[in-house]
């Protein structure tokens, strides 16, 4: 088994990917002051719609666009319910994952006839960049992804930028954090809260698609497997803040990736699989710990 590899560093992006965008609805969520842990139903429902939308119009690119359009719009139960009603959105988002669970497989059956899995003959997956193996270092980690592994850190880069650097991006940043503030200054912080939900449920439609027809071809029930929870572990651990991202979700891709390769030199694959969630709970430990040490220096000072 060798980690040292370039093979490796291509298996971490792939790994990583879903979580990438997932995690990045998460924080621009968080920072508009909406707690989003509907990003594992999002996740498989954009995965569920790049599939349906691939083998209904024969084009990968028409499954992406499928899934960013029928998750932004699935996501707009979460953002009315939470930013125009101040409904509770943990509640909300427990729902909308249940509800993604039951109509994934339901549609699979009334509209393919099959449950399980769904992968048929010809299914179009997203292209992958063939024409950089022959670049070196670059070529044996990309060569074999999708457009959309690069471009997730692009789009993270632009976002922590945005949100630093930018009057409409800290205006967000205040809705979030002093909303009463945000209202005297007149800024909508319903509207901005409302569209911030909307825009996390398209990028969770491109996490979707990215592991349903990126990662693989095909899909099955349930595939995204506690991805979205890793990624609000991940929102967890960096506080919301958008730059610090890829570190957090390639530590939870290098496990995944781990794991695929210890199951090569005999590990149980139960062991191995198991690797990605117990690094999540040790986070979600940590991260509480933190909070609470933080809390208690803020209190006795």
């Amino acid at each position: 088994m060798h980690v040292f590899e370039l093979g490796f560093v291509a298996a971490v992006l792939l790994a990583a990917t879903p979580i990438l965008y997932a995690s990045l609805a998460g924080a621009i969520s968080a920072q508009a002051g909406v707690f989003n842990i509907a990003l594992e139903g999002q996740m498989l429902w954009g995965a569920f719609a790049g599939v349906a939308g691939s083998y209904l119009t024969g084009s990968a690119w028409g499954g992406l666009a499928l899934a960013i359009v029928t998750t932004a719009i699935s996501s707009v139960v979460l953002a009315v319910g939470a930013a125009r009603w101040n409904a509770d959105p943990i509640i909300i988002a427990i729902g909308a994952n249940l509800v993604a669970v039951g109509l994934t497989g339901f549609l699979l059956r009334v509209l393919f006839g099959v449950s399980g899995t769904f992968a048929p003959t010809g299914l179009q997956g997203l292209p992958k960049m063939a024409f950089l193996a022959d670049v070196p270092v670059i070529g044996p980690i990309f060569a074999g992804q999708t457009v959309l592994v690069p471009l997730a850190f692009v789009v993270i880069v632009a976002v922590g930028l945005w949100l630093r650097s930018t009057p409409a991006g800290l205006r967000l940043r205040g809705v979030g954090e002093h909303p009463e503030a945000a209202t005297t200054l007149g800024i909508g912080v319903s509207s901005y809260r409302m569209w911030t939900v909307i825009v996390a449920g398209a990028l969770c439609g491109v996490a979707g698609a990215q592991l349903s027809l990126g990662n693989v071809t095909v899909f099955t029930e349930n595939m995204t497997a506690g991805r979205g929870w890793i990624a609000v572990a991940a929102v967890m651990l960096v506080s919301s803040r958008p730059l610090w991202l890829p570190l957090a979700c390639l530590g939870f891709g290098a496990a995944e990736a781990l794991g695929f390769r210890l199951q090569g030199i005999g590990a149980p694959q139960q062991l191995t699989d198991a690797a990605p969630y117990a690094i999540t709970l040790v986070v979600l430990v940590l991260t509480r710990i933190r909070f609470t040490r933080r809390r208690d220096a803020v209190l006795s000072s």
